[in-house]
């Protein structure tokens, strides 16, 4: 942790485990390889499953004189049982489904496959195929699948019929390919006879690439007044306008750049405010246009999450970016102590799911129902274009299954975990179990304990370190800068469009997730905040204050000996200045090297004191759990309320804006980021030596010729210096 940072409850607090994992146990963020083959899934506890996989059948006997049936499948195992679905009028019926049972949670040594005839009153027995688990093969990627066979239907009695069942019946590890497709035993409760539910599944997503769409108004023919978007518009009142015409323009006509080249301008019909697609005017009447400059800015990064834990800042256009500089993996293992979300069968229970965000690809596990110690044991890989980026993984409870709650079908939130890549040693395994902390109305609460396996593998070092004196964002943001208001209405609409996108997946990741992992409502007016970005301000001027009091302490010769000590050196630097920049950077870098021992050994993680939401008073939280714009019920209270709030929240961005600049500071010798502090002792070594072996005065004329240089030497990019601070790591990913 950084030096000064406040401590916090002890329940609190990021605690390291060492789990034995697929490549072995980890000790120390080391892995101590087993004898057995590692496989891919390193990261997670290996979890043994029943696989059994239904393809199809033949020649299945017919129960009435039709010679047809309505067939399925139930797959049983103790008191677990999952269902096919059934199809009509066929004795030759093909389902290719499979089914995984928890080897933690068999309840019979014995598997029935039983085939059964749908029927409105009674579904009728057909056959059925045994397997006794102790003879059944156990197949470890990357082996080949195991092939299906034909297995003779027998009946209750255990007899031979007509009719054959293709099945493969295998044990395996979540590993296998068929794992992710399958229906899992721990997500549906015991003598659950409902299909495979699509709400339960673990999935990839990746959110559409989003372009700034910029235009320009040039000219108008045929009408006096208009306004933005694509329509104009005549004021014929007070707050009244009427429509005069419209123009459609397909995207797939738009010019697209990825840099700042003018486009061509174009004249666009104008149609009737009534029409709903693209008409051509007729050639024998006189039809109003527009000239407008269109185009799609590819050269930007479109903002979908908040500013401070950007977990991608590559622009839009593809052939803008730069190769991966390495790998991110993550194994998300399993929750404890979780606390109950819903009621079922009269004791708290909850159906949850994590998410995990990096860059434009999100990731969703299976859902583990009624279970408060649920186990996911699933890994997923990102490619890292910078490390200066953030890993957001999220925990859930899964609205969509059981009875409408209090939330109706909302996925409930349980708490979220920030990683940032830049705070991790490179090949190094981080295995550490992450508080989860919610602020709620009645103040901060541990909702339980999501355990996760980090591992940030570099595949060019030399163009990791490179980064740090390259702009954070493309270039496109400095060449034609955005506003703040720009930014934030693109952020809000950018957040609609990947919600409104990623709801129609299967299974959806809902809107209530997206605005939750993207802190869509970070913007909004807290005291709390206020005051936590306050204190951190306070904190970043605590080692100013310290020094002004050490040289009091000096001047009151309390310490004769460090008083005579300094008398000596200050005379030494008057009579040699060119050692006085030496001597700092030297100092700095001894601090620095001093410093390593205490480096953080565990990522950063959200600090109750920090944020203030130990001692929150009731006020504060009522006044920020309140709507915007607030629900109060006088008219003026309400605009003078939300007016003070609009206000405030841009006074605590900036203070928390101060402080972050002041906290990078103090993380150049910290090694919180472990690179960022390589680059700057060196740097420290280099300019102690530059500095000593050139005249101080010439490096003083130097200086003030290049700050007073022609603005025909100046560009828009900013320097190499800036660049590396502004990749620095904050304590925001502290804050909650």
């Amino acid at each position: 942790m950084y030096a000064g940072s406040s401590s916090q409850p002890t329940d609190f607090t990021l605690r390291e485990t060492s789990p034995i994992l697929g490549g072995g146990q980890v000790v120390g963020g080391r892995v101590r390889r087993s004898e057995k083959p590692s496989s891919i899934y390193d990261l997670v506890e290996p979890m043994q499953f029943l696989f059994v996989r239904v393809v199809k059948a033949h020649g299945l006997p017919s129960k009435d004189l039709t010679g047809s049936l309505d067939p399925y499948v139930e797959v049983k195992l103790g008191n677990y049982k999952g269902v096919t679905k059934h199809f009509e009028k066929t004795q030759n019926p093909e389902w290719n489904t499979v089914f995984t049972f928890s080897k933690d949670r068999m309840q019979s040594s014995v598997l029935e496959v039983v085939v059964k005839d749908k029927d409105m009153v009674k579904d009728d027995y057909v056959g059925l195929v045994r397997f006794d688990l102790h003879e059944i093969p156990t197949r470890v990627p990357p082996d080949s699948p195991l092939a299906p066979q034909w297995y003779r239907l027998e009946d209750k009695k255990g007899e031979k019929q007509k009719g054959e069942l293709m099945l493969a019946v295998w044990m395996g590890t979540q590993a296998d390919e068929a794992f992710s497709d399958a229906w899992h035993s721990d997500a549906a409760s015991p003598v659950d006879s409902s299909g495979p539910s699509t709400h339960i599944r673990s999935k990839v997503y990746h959110s559409p690439r989003l372009w700034h769409k910029t235009w320009l108004w040039l000219r108008k023919i045929g009408f006096q007044m208009c306004t933005l978007r694509h329509r104009l518009l005549k004021i014929v009142g007070p707050n009244k306008d009427e429509v005069l015409g419209k123009t459609f323009i397909p995207l797939a006509t738009v010019e697209r750049r990825a840099d700042d080249r003018v486009v061509h301008s174009r004249w666009f019909n104008l149609q009737k405010p009534n029409a709903t697609d693209i008409e051509e005017p007729k050639k024998d009447k006189f039809a109003s246009r527009v000239h407008l400059r269109v185009c799609l800015d590819g050269g930007y990064h479109v903002l979908d999450e908040s500013t401070h834990y950007s977990s991608d800042l590559r622009p839009t256009a593809k052939q803008l970016w730069k190769p991966p500089i390495g790998i991110l993996e993550l194994g998300i293992l399993n929750a404890d102590a979780l606390t109950p979300m819903k009621t079922r069968n009269g004791r708290g229970t909850s159906d949850t799911f994590c998410v995990a965000k990096y860059g434009q690809k999100w990731v969703r596990t299976r859902t583990v129902t009624d279970s408060l110690n649920p186990k996911y044991n699933e890994q997923y890989t990102w490619e890292v274009f910078d490390p200066a980026t953030v890993l957001t993984v999220g925990v859930f409870d899964n609205g969509q299954i059981g009875e409408r709650g209090s939330n109706g079908h909302r996925d409930t939130k349980i708490g979220k975990v920030r990683i940032r890549i830049s705070t991790l040693e490179t090949d190094r395994v981080y295995t550490h179990s992450y508080p989860l902390l919610v602020l709620h109305p009645s103040g901060v609460k541990k909702m339980g304990e999501l355990h996760l396996a980090i591992r940030f593998s570099c595949t060019s070092m030399m163009n990791m370190m490179s980064l740090y004196s390259r702009p954070l964002l493309p270039k496109m943001h400095y060449k034609m800068p955005l506003s703040m208001v720009q930014l934030d209405m693109l952020r809000r609409q950018a957040v609609n469009i990947v919600a409104a996108r990623l709801t129609r997946a299967e299974p959806p990741l809902r809107k209530e997730v997206i605005e939750y992992m993207t802190d869509a409502d970070s913007h909004l007016w807290s005291m709390r905040r206020s005051k936590a970005n306050f204190f951190r301000l306070m904190s970043v001027f605590n080692g100013l204050l310290a020094v002004w009091k050490w040289f009091g302490e000096v001047c009151m010769w309390k310490n004769p000996i460090t008083t005579v000590l300094v008398h000596v050196l200050f005379v030494m630097l008057i009579c040699f200045p060119e050692l006085i920049l030496p001597t700092l950077f030297l100092y700095m870098f001894l601090i620095g090297l001093w410093n390593y021992r205490y480096r953080p050994k565990y990522p950063p993680h959200m600090n109750t004191r920090l944020s203030c939401a130990d001692a929150v008073h009731p006020d504060e939280l009522d006044e920020e759990f309140d709507t915007f714009p607030t629900t109060r019920s006088s008219d003026l209270v309400r605009m003078r309320y939300d007016r003070l709030r609009s206000v405030a929240g841009r006074i605590q961005t900036v203070v928390g804006d101060i402080a972050s600049q002041g906290e990078r500071i103090q993380a150049l010798l910290s090694w919180r980021d472990p690179r960022a502090t390589v680059i700057f002792m060196a740097f420290c070594i280099v300019a102690a030596v530059v500095l000593y072996a050139v005249p101080f005065q010439l490096l003083i004329v130097m200086a003030g010729l290049y700050v007073m240089r022609h603005p025909r030497f100046r560009h828009k990019i900013p320097p190499v210096p800036l660049n590396f601070f502004r990749r620095l790591p904050a304590r925001t990913d502290s804050m909650l």
